[in-house]
């Protein structure tokens, strides 16, 4: 493992996975509950997403957001070393790929993948205020599913358990399954 002082890796809970699915909103309800603190990856400031290039298609913009992952990981790991805090550590952000993960904890019960149904993505598609219509936003879209895709294949590999979000449950109830999935971890 790398140089870690605090054990911050070696102890932290992670949730992960694909966008519109409430990682956010989950590690701050779980935090509110079992007092842990909260780093969210994807306010790290990167500067926010940006116009894919002309003509690329969703397999480019997949390997360029894996590649974006992997370094943006390394500087997570440094905030993460850093980060010197009483209570239990809990990382959520989409850029949390379960790959770059397990190699850090001791289980694969540290981590949690939240991905969304079909159904509910194009639920949640439906009630976007910024609905996708241009080429450039739909292929973003592609690229999303298969990120979510190629992060549930990760993640079962590892043995690191799926969670899908198929809008039955509240963002509260959601929390509650996630809870129950680090139970061992939160009454520690």
């Amino acid at each position: 493992m790398t140089w870690d002082p605090f054990g911050t890796l070696h102890k932290a809970l992670w949730i992960g996975g694909a966008p519109w699915t409430g990682k956010s909103t989950v590690a701050r309800l779980l935090a509110e509950r079992h007092g842990l603190t909260t780093y969210h990856h994807d306010d790290r400031g990167d500067g926010g997403p940006v116009a894919p290039p002309v003509g690329a298609t969703a397999a480019d913009l997949l390997n360029e957001t894996l590649a974006e992952a992997r370094l943006r990981f390394r500087w997570a790991l440094e905030d993460l070393r850093a980060l010197m805090s009483p209570r239990p550590i809990l990382a959520e952000g989409q850029g949390l790929r379960p790959d770059l993960v397990a190699p850090l904890v001791d289980s694969p019960g540290r981590m949690v993948v939240l991905v969304p149904t079909e159904l509910f993505r194009q639920h949640q598609l439906r009630h976007r205020p910024d609905e996708p219509t241009i080429p450039e936003q739909r292929t973003r879209l592609t690229r999303d599913r298969m990120l979510a895709a190629q992060a549930v294949r990760s993640a079962r590999a590892l043995g690191i358990r799926v969670i899908e979000i198929d809008g039955r449950l509240d963002p509260a109830g959601v929390t509650d399954v996630v809870a129950v999935h680090f139970r061992e971890y939160l009454e520690a």
